[in-house]
């Protein structure tokens, strides 16, 4: 017999793990979504297309639209970009609800894909609403909510970018052989708060399943039959089960899952 997250903790304990995750995991989406549409919407309302705020050495404003992904990166036409954004959204959603249903994963490792998640639905709603509820950026201060209308319609609107800072930015020498006298910037791209919420979150993904897997996740991870050994004993139970209710709620219950007194009622026949 093998062993879930239902026999690893009572019900009670798995249901107030599952709702302390999605109060952490969605608040922290919703919180990065305000922040990402307050830069928005203050460089749309303050800030004329191209213009250029330097606020200290390497780290500039810098106002750009475009049409394609995080980075400007571009994939198709805008309509299928945007579909495609809204489709690849809703996935990666019901994946991490289906992470915290699971209740194998530690909170810390929720974190990545919530920022992913948040980066991702923030590019969203500057594609679908922005075009509508802004007028054109070109020559002249947006205005929110205009009289005559956006300067897109739904599904076309364009990615606020506003965050340049390059890594490197200096005059070559002269004695480089073709190159010499040019300007040089190391990572041009400009980007927003959305594109660095994914940025981390993809980066952070490899050291957080490694370090922040619960003691659950990683007896499930076992080898059938050193799993069934490891952990019918009571006293490997009580061990494994301790460390698995550290990490998700601070209260304890001694009480067995009924699953597994069956199960060690049986082998001691």
């Amino acid at each position: 017999m093998s062993l879930t997250s239902q026999d690893l903790l009572t019900p009670e304990e798995l249901h107030r793990k599952r709702l302390t995750q999605s109060l952490v995991v969605w608040g922290i989406v919703a919180l990065l979504l305000i922040i990402d549409q307050a830069i928005k919407i203050w460089v749309k309302t303050h800030m004329i297309l191209g213009e250029d705020i330097r606020v200290f050495s390497g780290f500039h404003l810098l106002f750009v639209e475009n049409e394609g992904m995080a980075y400007g990166i571009t994939l198709g036409s805008k309509l299928f970009l945007t579909l495609f954004r809204i489709i690849a959204m809703g996935l990666l959603s019901w994946g991490v609800a289906r992470l915290i249903r699971s209740g194998k994963f530690s909170t810390w490792f929720l974190i990545a894909p919530a920022l992913i998640t948040a980066g991702g639905i923030g590019n969203i709603i500057d594609s679908l609403f922005y075009g509508l509820i802004f007028s054109s950026s070109q020559g002249t201060i947006a205005e929110i909510f205009p009289k005559d209308g956006g300067y897109a319609p739904l599904f076309y609107g364009h990615v606020v970018d506003m965050f340049y800072c390059p890594l490197i930015d200096c005059t070559l020498p002269s004695w480089i052989p073709k190159w010499g006298g040019q300007r040089f910037t190391f990572f041009d791209p400009i980007f927003n708060f959305a594109d660095a919420c994914i940025s981390v979150g993809v980066v952070a993904l490899i050291p957080l399943s490694l370090f922040c897997r619960t003691p659950l996740s990683r007896a499930l991870e076992m080898p059938p039959s050193k799993r069934h050994r490891q952990t019918t004993p009571p006293d490997n139970y009580a061990a494994l089960r301790s460390l698995s209710a550290r990490d998700s709620c601070p209260s304890h219950h001694p009480r067995q899952p009924i699953k597994l007194r069956r199960q060690m009622a049986t082998q001691a026949k």
